[in-house]
């Protein structure tokens, strides 16, 4: 039987794998840009090293961040639109039941 909670854990299955896609593929431009810049002006390791960790921590950091406000955002839409449907659907269920009471 589906129920409004089985409906909501399997809405969108898949949407982990799609943001782990994207979140990579950005990764892996931005990060090998930024050693790139740095070790064209760098003639040691160590800043290019430092470089790429920090931008990889703040890219991580970045995209988890913008990821969770998306996911939340439209988890909320859809939530908003059940509780109309839900609601709808009850002044509908009270229109056949009663319809004495509509004027």
């Amino acid at each position: 039987m589906i129920t409004i909670d089985n409906y909501l854990d399997n809405l969108h299955p898949g949407n982990w794998l799609r943001a782990a896609v994207f979140g990579a593929n950005d990764g892996v431009i931005s990060i090998s840009s930024l050693a790139i810049g740095v070790a064209t002006a760098s003639i040691s390791r160590e800043p290019i090293v430092l470089a790429t960790v920090a931008g990889l921590i703040a890219g991580a950091l970045s995209m988890a961040a913008g990821e969770y406000v998306s996911l939340s955002s439209q988890t909320d839409t859809e939530m908003a639109y059940i509780e109309r449907k839900k609601k709808e659907l009850q002044e509908i269920h009270f229109m056949i039941q009663c319809p004495h009471l509509i004027k």
